[in-house]
């Protein structure tokens, strides 16, 4: 196989920077910062580091960080505004953060909600959920077209399939209220094979893996754990997902995962998933004679 299909090196972005009106969406889970050398932050920070240099993508929805290492990955991103609160609330436990470029784009509201019976109770959770699971949402308006939009972020359970089916119906609770087009992205910790996949992609939501025109690389297993040669199967658990608008559809041009490594080593237990969209606004229809606003 071609080793430009598996990761593009250094300097060398995989999908790389976009003009107006491609939005270019990342998903990435960039395991804690608890991990031990030669999975430890102050060793993994660098690469992921490299990743987002190399790509630029213009919104990236994040999970697992905590505060202190979204504040040095914030840093790290130079022109980036973000999103954050701790699962746990405030800065405490891990986040489903989200940056965007701040040049591009302006955000005009946000919220979290817990994954659980509660979903406005700060740290709830239920169905047997493995730890506090949560999600993060924002509405952003692009300055260089005018389209406005909504960027999900999620982290489902890792062990409790009904929480995540529980978290998938309150996922899609949530976006049928937006009148936008929306991006949902995340680590859903199941992969297309499963119950809330099939939630999620029969209720109006689109894996852009499966519409996009171009597949830059292989299928591969999101969930690498820690090996650095990356294989196709069934742990594809981060996805980026898609709904149009009532006025504008969601066209979407290239997707990837991006198995980048350094020495042997990859920057987390999860390959990043990228994918270049474009909001495409439908003509207003024409008025029918005889009815308001009609001439």
């Amino acid at each position: 196989m071609n080793d430009a299909l598996i990761a593009a090196p250094p300097g060398h972005p995989l999908l790389g920077p976009v003009e107006p009106p491609f939005l270019h969406v990342m998903t990435y889970n960039l395991k804690s910062a608890s991990g031990r050398a030669p999975h430890s932050w102050w060793k993994r920070r660098p690469m992921v580091k490299a990743v987002f240099e190399n790509e630029l993508p213009t919104v990236i929805c994040t999970q697992e960080g905590r505060f202190r290492q979204l504040l040095e990955l914030r840093d790290d991103l130079d022109g980036y505004d973000w999103v954050h609160l701790g699962r746990a609330g405030g800065s405490r436990s891990e986040a489903t953060a989200i940056f965007w470029d701040s040049a591009r784009l302006c955000p005009l509201e946000y919220d979290h909600l817990w994954l659980s019976k509660r979903p406005n109770v700060i740290g709830s959770r239920n169905w047997g959920s493995g730890t506090i699971r949560m999600l993060t949402w924002v509405h952003l308006e692009d300055r260089a077209t005018g389209n406005r939009f909504y960027v999900v972020d999620n982290h489902f359970d890792h062990r409790s399939e009904k929480a995540r089916r529980k978290g998938a119906a309150i996922l899609l609770r949530t976006v049928a209220s937006f009148l936008d087009p929306v991006i949902v992205a995340g680590d859903f910790n199941c992969g297309p094979d499963s119950a809330t996949y099939r939630a999620l992609t029969h209720g109006g939501l689109a894996d852009t893996w499966e519409t996009a025109a171009e597949r830059v690389t292989p299928n591969w297993a999101t969930f690498n754990r820690w090996q650095a040669t990356p294989t196709e199967g069934p742990t594809r658990m981060d996805w980026i997902l898609a709904k149009p608008g009532p006025d504008c559809a969601v066209e979407i041009d290239k997707v990837a995962v991006n198995a980048y490594t350094e020495g042997g080593l990859t920057p987390s237990d999860h390959w990043p998933v990228q994918a270049v969209v474009r909001l495409a606004p439908r003509r207003a229809r024409a008025s029918r004679p005889g009815t308001p606003g009609s001439h």
